[in-house]
């Protein structure tokens, strides 16, 4: 045979040659590890995937591909239960409970409306924004007023209806109550004052030392979410609403010359929050300070929360409230006002509302909460999972019938602010180095009720004994060794004292 003719012959050995290798090869490349081994570096090569789905499907082809291989093999594949979640996924995971998704509201949930080198105002986002969930307050926003000592709020109106909190500081406000009458009152820590939609208003900080910061809860009365703040006087930062009007109109308007018109509305460009001299501070500070308790009568002033004994007190903590039925401003809103402050170290709770949704700004100190909440076990919200869970509950029997109720739980510190559905049980905790203090507004505040869910009144010890054998399946004395030990309400140790006084007498 010619060399010609043992060409394709060479060739063909050659092309066996090289799949030989090439089998051989990859059975050297397949014997290099066990299976063992393979599943856990295709489970984390699983785990880079940002999204949840993708993760889980990888997750899964890799348990086949493990169980295939030991089949194979003539081996018997282990049951291997689902590949735990790695160092970037739990932190991913932890930061999402840590939000409290959708019910938390932290700093860049907030958007800054007015800033100048004196001040700002911070509105939050719409609820609706974070989740559906919160759509039965879609209507409400929220905002803070920061302004430092001695400053000047330019006259405003917004559409909105406005209950302000005045969470630190001492200011003066005035309110153009008619088109012949202004009212002025003088502002201190704990007063709570309702400023009504359309109502030109302007405020002062009086204070020579101490930032002002007034907390706002805002119930638009034109757009369902939305409102906007008219400025009046003035021309360029902030736009005047007089400049959107033609000259001629406003020269026959005013039965002034359009020269004097432009050089006043053309004047201020020192933004929204603007120092003041002494001397103006202490014109507009010569008032009257907020009302007296009880609540009523006509006066449209600030109302003082501290004047008024709390509903709840001990050494663990105060509440002062407001209800509707106590003051005709908030009854016309349907809407209450409450201040907790819980003593370092000590929690509030468990209680819920029945029928008022709370909406919570921390205004000084940190903490955490946990919540019940039924919502976030539905495949509906699946969105929010992330701050389902939180480790360290009660066991759950997994053939259960019924709700499934998932903890959601946040960091708390000053400037967050947390919504509080009606019905959710909620435990709030402070932290051992301070106070923790809390105003809150709640909405359909109307014959709404506190239930405790533990202390001397909570409501399972008024449950008949047969109703708590049946409702709990242990004899009524051992349901009444649980929920009959403690002496106090509302406000009790926390989990750290308690763990202490516990070794302690141990």
């Amino acid at each position: 045979m010619s060399l010609r003719g043992k060409l394709p012959l060479l060739a063909l050995l050659l092309a066996l040659v090289f799949v030989l290798a090439s089998v051989a090869l990859g059975a050297a490349e397949w014997n290099d590890g066990s299976p063992e081994k393979r599943l856990r570096e295709c489970q984390q090569r699983g785990d880079r995937h940002e999204q949840r789905e993708e993760r889980e499907d990888c997750q899964r082809r890799c348990l086949e591909d493990y169980r295939r291989e030991k089949e194979e093999r003539g081996g018997r594949a282990e049951e291997i239960t689902p590949h735990h979640k790695g160092r970037e996924e739990e932190e991913k995971e932890h930061k999402e409970q840590q939000q409290g998704k959708p019910y938390v509201f932290e700093d860049q949930h907030f958007t800054t409306k007015h800033r100048t080198e004196h001040g700002r105002v911070r509105v939050l986002q719409k609820f609706t924004e974070r989740s559906e969930i919160l759509r039965g307050i879609e209507n409400y926003r929220v905002a803070i007023l920061e302004a430092d000592p001695q400053t000047f709020i330019v006259p405003n109106h917004r559409d909105a209806e406005t209950i302000i909190f005045i969470a630190n500081g001492r200011g003066s406000v005035s309110i153009m109550a008619s088109h012949d009458k202004r009212e002025s009152f003088n502002l201190r820590l704990g007063d709570v004052m309702r400023i009504p939609a359309g109502t030109t208003v302007y405020l002062i900080n009086r204070s020579n030392n101490e930032k002002l910061v007034i907390v706002k809860l805002l119930q638009p009365v034109s757009t369902p979410g939305h409102f906007e703040t008219f400025f009046g006087p003035g021309g360029e930062d902030p736009e005047s609403y007089y400049k959107a009007f033609s000259t001629e109109l406003l020269e026959a308007a005013l039965n002034t010359r359009k020269d004097k018109i432009q050089k006043i509305f053309g004047q201020q460009r020192r933004g929204v929050i603007i120092k003041a001299s002494e001397e103006q501070i202490r014109a507009m500070s010569q008032h009257k300070e907020g009302g007296v308790w009880p609540f009523g009568g006509e006066s449209k002033g600030p109302v003082n929360l501290f004047s008024k004994r709390p509903e709840q007190a001990n050494q663990y903590g105060q509440l002062y409230e407001v209800d509707p039925s106590e003051c005709r401003e908030l009854k016309e809103l349907d809407l209450g006002v409450g201040f907790a402050n819980i003593t370092k170290g000590s929690m509030m709770g468990p209680f819920y509302n029945s029928r008022a949704t709370k909406i919570a700004i921390v205004t000084n100190g940190q903490g955490y909460f946990e919540m019940a909440c039924p919502h976030l076990s539905s495949s509906e919200f699946s969105g929010g999972k992330g701050s389902q869970h939180g480790g360290g509950g009660l066991p759950r029997h997994k053939g259960k019938t019924g709700p499934s109720y998932q903890k959601v739980r946040a960091q708390l510190k000053q400037g967050v602010v947390y919504v509080v559905p009606a019905g959710h049980p909620i435990i709030t905790v402070a932290s051992n180095d301070q106070n923790l203090e809390i105003v809150c507004f709640d909405i359909n505040a109307k014959n709404n009720k506190k239930f405790f869910l533990a202390g001397k009144t909570n409501i399972m010890n008024q449950l008949e004994r047969e109703a708590k054998e049946l409702g709990f399946g242990v004899p009524a004395r051992e349901v009444d060794e649980v929920f009959k030990s403690q002496n106090e309400d509302l406000f009790f140790k926390g989990p750290h004292q308690h763990h202490h006084e516990s070794r302690a007498d141990a």
